[in-house]
């Protein structure tokens, strides 16, 4: 319990560097949206490209599928669809590299600003987004290394048996926990373009600590959890409440409030998860302390080994 109050107390932490430098809740919002855009623009041409059918038909869906999947026969003479065409698997592949892409360009950009912010600079977008793109040659690196290894672990998990699943799931989470730190590496090591030494260095943290910090990311859930809970039981209640006043048009304005609610909650508590990451990073790798984190706060969430 004594972790999980430091956990609220990182948490408020994260949120006064939010405060402070409110242009860091923009980021998340443009990542999003250019990933949006980006397998949009994508998938634009798959699904509307001509198939002499109108495109509010049934017809035009049935050509489009027919193009992207490998039809068989069954015992019944039915045709089935075993699976993507090659074509189509490629062109998949190369949406999935393209969106990772630009996620990876944006976090850079975004974890640039947010160092920034832990060292007490003012906050800048369009520095963020300069930044990023010297470092377009370490983005590019790690997305390919991350994609490819992020494709064998799926391709793991779809063809092995249920043990194997799960030894698939195991290795998933491991590589997550080692690559924790690498979007830091990027932007701190300006120099580095490997990426396999990006996750050796971000592993390398982690094994000169005994890391703890895993309790900071549940105890961000588990408050941000209890508020969600708090607030349902009050959507419950005022439900209840309309029904009995029988103003039934209160049920959609609670709802929709609430669900601003929840909405708000998860995208700050997201922010400050990455906020909070980054005092950790340069704690543990500078030995930087960033106000308003103290370095009894961040010792309870890194265990040092004793040499």
């Amino acid at each position: 319990m004594n972790k999980f109050k430091r956990s609220w107390v990182l948490f408020k932490s994260s949120l006064a560097i939010m405060a402070k430098n409110k242009q860091l809740l923009v980021f998340p919002m443009v990542i999003f949206t250019f990933t949006v855009l980006i397998v949009l623009f994508f998938l634009a041409p798959v699904v509307l490209r001509p198939t002499g059918y109108s495109i509010l038909t049934s017809q035009h869906w049935q050509a489009i599928s027919h193009s992207l999947f490998t039809h068989a026969v069954d015992e019944h003479g039915n045709s089935v669809e075993s699976g993507l065409t090659p074509a189509a698997m490629a062109y998949l592949a190369f949406m999935y590299f393209v969106s990772m892409f630009i996620a990876t360009f944006f976090n850079v950009a975004f974890y640039h600003e947010i160092i920034a912010a832990l060292k007490g600079d003012a906050v800048s977008i369009l520095r963020g987004l300069k930044f990023a793109c010297t470092r377009w040659k370490a983005v590019l690196m790690w997305t390919l290394f991350a994609g490819l290894v992020g494709l064998i672990i799926q391709q793991l998990e779809q063809r092995l048996s249920f043990v194997g699943r799960i030894i698939a799931r195991l290795i998933g989470m491991a590589w997550s926990i080692a690559s924790v730190f690498v979007i830091p590496i990027i932007v701190q090591d300006e120099q580095n373009t490997n990426p396999i030494q990006m996750l050796k260095n971000s592993a390398g943290i982690l094994k000169r600590t005994w890391g703890e910090a895993l309790i900071g990311y549940i105890g961000m859930s588990l408050a941000s959890g209890i508020v969600f809970l708090g607030s349902l039981v009050l959507l419950i209640g005022a439900l209840v409440l309309s029904v009995a006043l029988n103003h039934y048009w209160m049920i959609a304005i609670v709802g929709a409030l609430w669900v601003l609610l929840v909405f708000v909650l998860s995208y700050l508590t997201s922010v400050a998860g990455q906020i909070y990451k980054g005092a950790l990073y340069l704690y543990a790798a500078d030995g930087m302390v960033c106000e308003p984190f103290s370095q009894e706060l961040l010792d309870s969430a890194w265990k040092f080994k004793k040499k």
